[in-house]
């Protein structure tokens, strides 16, 4: 049978594809790249030994990584990390300053962190069959090769999911970027000035916030809810000297703050009807540094 050519070049064309898939799956930008290079290397094996005519290629790759994220998940749970307490999942942070097809297409592949974090809670084929069908449109039958189980057990394992993800907001969409931009920027503004009927008025009454200080920072893990709960804490986030430089997290309005000793926190808002419904702070300075250094951003602090 003819061999596929170039098969390690479609997957160098894929990989955007195939790294936001397993951000989707894993929730960790680590084991995605780790996911990514075992993938490849399966891949050159494939078209060293010379593979079988594939009818389709990107199925094919879609069905090996999706397969060594699903025993990546495996292995996670059973051996899970020693818990500080909250673990958000790792940012996908993008610079604003950016435009064009490329990055319009990466925004529009981000997943909102409140499915990710509903994500983590899924069984390892849960989330893997949830991923694959409801955000990547792959068949049962397909579906079903990826998890070695029958397509109606793959149908079973995808719905299941679906109702306990039912209701997190997948890509905190909205129309008007500048108007949320608009926001953040108040809301920074009030905390700096320590105006609370300001902070009230720009959070929603059911606001949640979400800060994971990890093992650098523990004591800074908390999960706050509620108007003037989360207003109080508010006014710990100005920081004197510090620059604010806005960036998008997930594909949300998000900015990453900066002291004179680098950068302390990235935050991510979810704003609807111009008003804060959720808060993600990641406050734990290793993994901070790791993320900026994996995916350098232009300087466009204010």
């Amino acid at each position: 049978m003819p061999e596929i050519p170039h098969l390690t070049e479609r997957f160098q064309a894929s990989r955007p594809r195939l790294r936001s898939l397993a951000y989707r799956i894993l929730g960790n930008l680590a084991d995605c790249e780790d996911v990514l290079q075992e993938a490849w290397l399966r891949v050159r094996r494939a078209e060293e030994g010379g593979v079988p005519d594939i009818a389709n290629v990107e199925g094919w790759l879609t069905t090996v990584v999706a397969r060594t994220c699903l025993n990546r998940l495996r292995s996670r749970r059973a051996r899970p990390e020693e818990p500080y307490g909250i673990a958000l999942p790792d940012f996908f942070v993008t610079d604003i300053e950016e435009s064009g097809p490329e990055q319009e297409m990466l925004l529009a592949e981000q997943v909102g962190l409140a499915l990710q974090i509903v994500l983590d809670t899924l069984s390892p084929p849960e989330r893997v069959a949830f991923v694959l069908h409801d955000l990547f449109g792959m068949p049962f039958n397909e579906i079903a090769a990826v998890l070695r189980q029958s397509p109606e057990a793959a149908r079973q394992l995808a719905s299941r999911g679906r109702r306990r993800i039912r209701g997190a907001d997948a890509y905190n969409a909205n129309p008007d970027p500048a108007a949320e931009r608009q926001v953040v920027n108040a809301f920074f503004a009030a905390s700096r000035e320590g105006d609370l009927d300001a902070l009230l008025a720009i959070l929603h009454p059911d606001v949640i916030f979400r800060a994971d200080g990890g093992a650098t920072r523990p004591a800074t893990t908390a999960t706050i809810r509620g108007q003037k709960q989360v207003a109080r804490r508010a006014a710990t986030f100005a920081i004197p000297g510090a620059t604010v430089q806005p960036v998008r997290v997930n594909g949300a309005p998000g900015v990453i703050v900066r002291t004179e000793h680098g950068p302390v926190s990235i935050m991510a808002f979810t704003i609807v009807d111009t008003r804060i419904t959720e808060i993600y702070a990641l406050l734990d300075v290793d993994r901070i540094r790791r993320f900026l250094e994996d995916e350098p951003l232009r300087s466009s602090t204010h």
